[in-house]
């Protein structure tokens, strides 16, 4: 049927996440991420939004309730994270390394030599804006530069499904603007289902095509809103009456979230 929805490509339900010093970081927290989406995980800090992501990604198991990730949004076992990329807060570059390589590192770790692996990784970097930098080491880079690197590590690999964690949060704001207007574009031509974990309500208004906030730890989803301006959005959206509406919106549900969870 023409109006069925995408289908699913995470879904958790009842998930909850302890750690060894009885920190409850998750516990009941509900979510569904369809196909295509770019889907905003917003809160206050501590809030438990990179731990969700780490527990999709596949980086720590949580510790009751289920989680199913499949990043075709085919039916599969519920991992399927070799079609998932995920970009840190940090880029996380070897320092020791070229650009080149460091794009190449996760096709080498599966087995691609250099010289096969040589016009995909400069395809990446193009597509990041950096193509006449193979050479240059992570110390001869700006920030933003460096975090286009580690974009075009997880493009190389053609992932299905991108999950960031807070990439931009340490960058000034000319740079993060530019970042985030790279990030939409790359997401269109790439046809990526986003998972994007922030605090700024501004960031996530200007990105996502729907915000899930999350209350204050133990983290859960305390409420959502569908940012309904359609891709591609420009940076002049950033001064756009629906934008401002947008952020007064989804401001309240996460005051709402910080009070109900005080």
């Amino acid at each position: 049927m023409s109006d069925a929805l995408p289908a699913s490509v995470i879904r958790l339900s009842g998930v909850r996440k302890a750690f060894a010093n009885g920190v409850v970081a998750l516990d009941g927290l509900d979510l569904e991420v369809r196909k295509g989406e770019f889907l905003s995980l917003l809160g206050p800090s501590g809030c438990g939004k990179s731990t969700a992501l780490r527990v999709i990604a596949g980086l720590m198991a949580a510790d009751a309730g289920q989680l199913r990730v499949t990043p075709g949004g085919s039916p599969g076992d519920g991992r399927g994270h070799h079609d998932t990329a995920f970009v840190f807060q940090e880029p996380t570059l070897m320092p020791w390394a070229s650009t080149f390589d460091n794009v190449w590192l996760p096709l080498r770790l599966a087995g691609v030599s250099r010289a096969e692996a040589r016009d995909q990784v400069r395809s990446a970097l193009a597509g990041v804006g950096l193509d006449g930098f193979e050479n240059a080491y992570p110390r001869e880079l700006s920030g933003g530069m460096r975090m286009r690197v580690s974009i075009a590590r997880a493009l190389v690999t053609g992932p299905r499904l991108l999950l960031m964690d807070e990439p931009f949060a340490a960058l000034d704001e000319i740079t993060r603007f530019r970042l985030n207007d790279d990030l939409l574009r790359l997401k269109e031509e790439q046809g990526w289902t986003v998972v994007f974990v922030t605090h700024s309500v501004f960031e996530s208004v200007f990105l996502a095509s729907r915000i899930a906030v999350m209350t204050a730890r133990p983290g859960r989803i305390a409420g959502e809103i569908a940012i309904d301006v359609p891709y591609p959005r420009a940076p002049a959206f950033r001064t756009d009456p629906r934008y401002a509406e947008a952020c007064r919106e989804t401001s309240a549900i996460l005051q709402a979230a910080i009070g109900e969870a005080a």
